[in-house]
């Protein structure tokens, strides 16, 4: 909870609900609340997902995997069961009954922050969900081609067209230097890669997934596309 610019009792309250992560972690990339709450004198609250980080309930993490029983309590209905615990006893503790409370989530998150808008409106006022596939289930609506890669392809090529393209091209073009004697060796020094690649599914793999990041999440790639025009 960070009171720095809490108005008091009636001011705001800007819930984070977390994810599939350690909330810690969280906190060092989210940027929204603490933009946010000084214009608002808001209280910023940031709640851990139950089964992450240190909020572990019957043991540890492993234990808790292992029995088909305490596994069952690990679910998004639980979550945001929490989430309402949580938020009312604040508001009960620090006499903020009056206090409007919105809820807040990036991805999972921000399913979260829907869901807990639509089962508890008695808690939140209102929801910001960020990047949230509210809907993005089988038979539930319809998704472009390709789902998730669709919108990173769109991402990428609204930017550059060069390097949409640059991109397309180079999965082709690593797959040929693999196959080439020592391709593979000189691919593990051309992208500094921590240890000799062996196969060029490797490095595919993590090409993809920071193109996803980077889209995703706004930020810039480790390493700049130029390096596969080469």
């Amino acid at each position: 909870m960070n009171f720095q610019y809490w108005g008091g009792p009636n001011a705001p309250i800007l819930a984070y609900l977390g994810a599939e992560s350690s909330i810690d972690s969280d906190l060092t990339v989210i940027g929204f609340l603490n933009d946010t709450a000084p214009r608002f004198k808001a209280l910023q609250v940031f709640v851990e997902h139950r089964y992450y980080g240190q909020s572990i309930p019957f043991g540890s993490r492993e234990e808790v995997m292992k029995n088909a029983s305490t596994r069952g309590y690990f679910s998004s209905a639980q979550a945001i069961a929490d989430y309402a615990q949580i938020l009312l006893h604040i508001k009960k503790e620090w006499h903020a009954q009056h206090s409007p409370v919105i809820v807040i989530g990036g991805s999972y998150g921000g399913m979260l922050a829907s869901w807990f808008r639509l089962k508890y409106p008695h808690i939140a006022i209102g929801a910001l969900a960020s990047s949230a596939p509210i809907l993005y289930f089988d038979n539930i609506t319809l998704t472009p081609p390709g789902g998730y890669y669709s919108v990173v392809t769109k991402d990428f090529k609204e930017a550059s067209e060069t390097c949409y393209q640059t991109i397309r091209n180079s999965w082709s073009v690593i797959d040929d230097v693999a196959s080439q004697p020592h391709g593979l060796a000189n691919l593990s020094r051309k992208f500094k890669t921590c240890k000799p690649l062996e196969e060029a599914a490797e490095l595919k793999d993590y090409l993809d997934s920071m193109y996803s990041r980077a889209a995703q999440y706004n930020q810039p790639p480790r390493y700049p596309v130029w390096l596969l025009i080469e």
